[in-house]
């Protein structure tokens, strides 16, 4: 199976682990990450040897969201995301495939790359996790599915704390928030999600395939007018607000 420096792909035992691998970056999303993760995520979905994904990052992180130095000089991964001719691209990031995707979060998830765990269907967490959006922060707004996936997973009141306070949830703190499944001692989090693949391998693959679609269209019958209104204001923004110097790094502080 075709692999990247930037996305590793490893198959065994029907279970695709898809790695997210720029962890000098701590796998902040440029523009050549954000070509390859869809590519390999259709690459696994295509493979009939594959029945289940895993979604991971190279430590120490899981995904550090869009990379700033790219997005405070060119914003072009901003464009990646919001050109119109790929106005679907949070919506079909890799939505196309019809096999679960449980994302493994090794460490940070921020803003970006939090959209992109939450893309998967379910979430489990190291203990070294830190869950956040600092969209309102770093001066963006979402442009990859916040808006809609967040408040689906810890409802409204929770996911609008999360998007305008900019703070992070730990581990625990996602557990509680219902935003992980379960959270395991770091070394322990790919072989527990290995487990989870391997009891979902064994399901019958028809029956797996038919109530994962069931959830992803129920959820979107109430949401599929969210992702539209999201798109277009994150490409309105794009047009007529968005400013490369304006760009900061929330660590720096305010």
């Amino acid at each position: 199976m075709t692999t990247t420096d930037l996305v590793l792909v490893d198959v065994a035992d029907r279970v695709a682990t898809v790695t997210l691998n720029r962890p000098e970056a701590r796998n902040a999303l440029n523009s050549a990450l954000m070509r390859a993760l869809p590519e390999a995520m259709r690459n696994v979905g295509e493979a009939d040897e594959v029945d289940v994904v895993i979604l991971t990052g190279a430590d120490p992180a899981f995904c550090a969201g869009l990379d700033l130095k790219e997005l405070g000089s060119t914003g072009g991964n901003l464009d990646s995301q919001g050109d119109e001719r790929s106005r679907d691209w949070n919506r079909t990031f890799w939505r196309p495939i019809d096999k679960p995707v449980i994302g493994a979060v090794n460490g940070a998830a921020i803003t970006g790359g939090l959209e992109v765990a939450l893309q998967c269907d379910f979430l489990v967490a190291s203990e070294r996790a830190v869950l956040g959006d600092t969209h309102a922060k770093v001066g963006v707004i979402p442009g990859g599915g916040m808006s809609v996936l967040l408040p689906q997973r810890i409802g409204f009141p929770k996911a609008i704390q999360m998007s305008l306070t900019g703070r992070f949830l730990d581990a625990n703190e996602a557990l509680q928030w219902g935003l992980v499944t379960h959270v395991v001692p770091h070394d322990e989090l790919l072989p527990f999600a290995r487990r989870l693949a391997a009891d979902i391998v064994g399901a019958q693959r028809h029956a797996v395939r038919t109530i994962l679609e069931e959830y992803r269209a129920h959820a979107l019958t109430t949401a599929g007018d969210a992702w539209d209104d999201e798109t277009t204001r994150f490409l309105d923004f794009r047009r007529k607000a968005f400013d490369p110097a304006n760009v900061r790094d929330p660590r720096a502080g305010h």
